[in-house]
């Protein structure tokens, strides 16, 4: 169905929507100022979009608040807000290309990951959280008999929701479906290399029925128009999906401000741990080099060391060099392109500064390691092996946020766990072996809050998504997500 040639005209064509949308309406920053957004994989210019700014911010939350308090959204039916969120679901398949499109023009990812992962993802999270709101049920309080008393779950008010550029569609999905389905109003931040879908998405969900000023999307940097988000004394609640580094700042700016709550998933650097009782060599090598080189290893989740017991070590290296092999980058618009391009310039050289310190440092480079050129574009990176990575090396302690895996050698079962949990992260794990006893033993006692066992970042809209330690806290995903966004609400009614 699709092409090369298909998808390049179809680029050709596309718009870009270029700026904020505040109130139901589009609107240049307040400053004048803008921004440009890039296509990585080729280097020429999107579109001039809308930096915004503390007013713009100012302006959004006021309409966010007022919509909050006069209620059309946050005191509707669950059933009628079930329907808007069902809407806007079908509105995403139906403008699948077009989104699929604009985050691989954006932020470099291959166009058909985005269309047959993270634009149904999206449209599914949406349906899922439109299904459950009206199934969330509260309690009543077991009191005396002259007493009625209940639980009940009540919308926090205003959410700030800043998410990252590696999914850009699928994060500002994970945020905004439980947030608008418990009834808040919400002001998104897209990251300013990839505002589009999220831009395109508030224009949908107004088509599908969303009132005015719910949702309303900002795009601008970090410094300006997230902090004054993180520093506003109206934000109830804050959302963030992005580095530890920027997740402290905004707790310091809830210190600093209103004591908003603030939910964090930051980084992490994920073991995946290879026992010699594995059977299938073969699948392990597969889904490692799918774990670190999926979406250029721009995941936060990314599996990217990997630790392999020493009696099959060299066995199961020689695996994954072939599997890396198939992973080589290309132009993100064509379909036989397993990854595409790094997000920026920037994102490159932090990647191939990590690459050059490795070998400095006494790792050993297996393949890749090479910047390329496609297209006339150098954003490019071969997917990278290292071994003999001792745990000191930065490779081996810090996120790299791309296609480099740090391999590791253990002796034993309590080496491989001790090395899998020396980190300052605690996002996710992986585990192969065959031994049920071994398996449960080492995912009890591995420092993650998603442990994969025989394959590798198992994720469903489901399960809960996020970590502990510098990952951050709080999940994503699941009907846990209503935490975030609701607070418990006693009722006490004294008889008499």
């Amino acid at each position: 169905m699709f092409t090369l040639g298909y998808w390049r005209e179809r680029a050709a064509r596309q718009c870009f929507i270029d700026k904020a949308m505040i109130d139901g309406q589009w609107v240049t920053a307040a400053s004048g100022m803008t921004m440009a957004v890039c296509n990585p994989a080729t280097n020429q210019s999107l579109a001039d979009v809308a930096a915004c700014d503390k007013e713009d911010v100012d302006r959004a939350v006021r309409v966010a608040r007022r919509c909050f308090e006069q209620g059309e959204w946050a005191q509707a039916a669950p059933a009628a807000r079930k329907q808007v969120l069902l809407r806007l679901a079908a509105l995403i398949l139906e403008h699948r290309e077009e989104l699929a499109l604009l985050d691989s023009m954006s932020m470099g990812k291959p166009v058909m990951d985005a269309w047959n992962v993270d634009v149904p993802g999206a449209a599914h999270v949406f349906r899922w959280y439109a299904e459950s709101l009206d199934k969330c049920y509260g309690q009543v309080v077991p009191t005396a008999n002259n007493v009625l008393a209940t639980v009940t779950r009540v919308p926090l008010g205003v959410i700030a929701a800043v998410v990252p550029w590696n999914f850009p569609l699928d994060m500002a999905a994970w945020k905004l479906a439980p947030a608008l389905a418990a009834g808040n109003s919400v002001v998104l931040k897209p990251a300013e290399q990839s505002p589009f879908s999220a831009l395109r998405l508030a224009e949908l969900a107004l088509e599908a029925g969303l009132p005015a000023g719910v949702l309303n999307v900002l795009p601008g940097y970090g410094e300006q128009a997230g902090q004054a988000l993180g520093r506003h004394q109206d934000v109830d609640g804050l959302v963030f999906t992005g580095s530890t580094e920027v997740g402290k700042h905004f707790m310091q700016y809830a210190a600093q401000s209103n004591l908003k709550q603030v939910w964090l998933e930051c980084g992490g650097k994920s073991p995946c741990l290879i026992f010699d009782d594995c059977r299938s060599l073969d699948l392990a090598a597969e889904k490692a080099a799918f774990a670190i080189f999926f979406n250029q290893g721009e995941v936060c989740s990314a599996n990217s060391r990997l630790l392999v017991q020493r009696s099959i070590h060299d066995a199961f290296v020689e695996r994954l060099m072939a599997q890396a092999a198939s992973w080589q980058p290309g132009d993100p618009l064509d379909p036989q392109s397993r990854a595409g391009a790094m997000v920026d310039a920037r994102q490159t050289q932090r990647v191939m500064d990590f690459i050059d310190e490795a070998q400095r440092e006494g790792a050993q480079l297996l393949c890749g390691g090479r910047r390329l050129s496609v297209n006339g574009a150098d954003n490019f990176v071969q997917p990278t092996l290292f071994t003999q990575v001792t745990a000191r090396m930065r490779l081996a302690q810090e996120e790299v946020f791309g296609p480099v895996l740090a391999i590791s050698v253990f002796d034993d079962e309590e080496e491989a766990i001790a090395l899998a949990n020396d980190s300052i992260y605690g996002l996710a794990a992986s585990v192969w072996s065959d031994d049920l006893n071994r398996a449960h033993r080492v995912a009890q006692r591995l420092h993650a809050g998603t442990v994969s066992v025989n394959t590798v970042d198992a994720l469903d809209v489901t399960v809960p998504f996020g970590g502990g330690k510098q990952s951050g806290f709080g999940r994503d995903l699941s009907l846990h997500s209503f935490d975030k966004y609701t607070q418990l609400k006693t009722t006490w009614i004294q008889l008499r």
